[in-house]
């Protein structure tokens, strides 16, 4: 296996979040709650091989580690958790994870240096991100508020993991084909937000990618 750095390291993470979404969307075919742990067990085991390298000082690196680490148990333990009634405990740190890798990319990618394909493969990381913090967040209404969405019935968020993530992804593309819809005002503004995230993402990541390219250029011409 190639050395895993700062050139490569987000290559990585892409290929794990592609990974988990594959198996997001197969996960209905395990019996049981097989399918919603595999998922679960598959995003710290992906995001963590592909933020190893990420830049940053020690302390920094073994702080990161052990956070990590909470997350995993959880997911190993999430059995548990769920039974014992903290549900939405174990949610909520999942949130907390994702949205703690997103910064750690942001970082990399937006903070630092010229563009390469590393940098670019990152931004697509951080779209794919967004998509999944968004669909906890949905979890979170889903599950606090009976009917908040039609088409996403009101169980234990690991029942309902895959349908909203699929929702998200439906809805920061702006595809939306209606088979699932906001009916709760909360609900209606976290969709929104996310399609008006989604797509100035988008917008200024190019022009950001083509100034930065131009600048370059320029840059090597004299």
């Amino acid at each position: 296996m190639p050395h895993i750095s700062e050139k490569n390291n987000l290559i990585y993470l892409a290929v794990g979040l592609v990974l988990l979404l594959f198996v997001g969307a197969i996960d209905e075919y395990f019996p049981g709650d097989i399918g919603p742990r595999l998922v679960q067990a598959t995003t710290v085991a992906t995001i963590l091989f592909g933020t190893w390298s990420m830049r940053g000082e020690r302390s920094r690196l073994i702080t990161n580690l052990l956070f990590v680490l909470v997350i995993f148990l959880l997911v190993v333990g999430g059995a548990l958790l769920d039974h014992a009634g903290f549900g939405k405990a174990h949610l909520f740190l999942l949130l907390c994870f994702f949205t703690w890798v997103i910064w750690l990319v942001a970082r990399q990618v937006l903070f630092t240096g010229a563009i390469d394909a590393n940098k670019i493969v990152g931004a697509i990381c951080i779209y794919l991100l967004l998509g999944l913090i968004w669909a906890m967040l949905y979890l979170f209404v889903a599950e606090a508020v009976p009917g908040a969405f039609n088409g996403l019935p009101h169980e234990p968020w690991l029942k309902n993991f895959s349908t909203a993530i699929y929702f998200s992804f439906v809805t920061i593309t702006t595809l939306g084909y209606g088979d699932i819809s906001p009916v709760f005002p909360l609900a209606r503004f976290l969709v929104y937000m996310e399609a008006i995230v989604g797509v100035f993402y988008m917008a200024i990541l190019v022009a950001s990618l083509v100034g930065v390219s131009l600048s370059d250029r320029d840059a090597k011409r004299k």
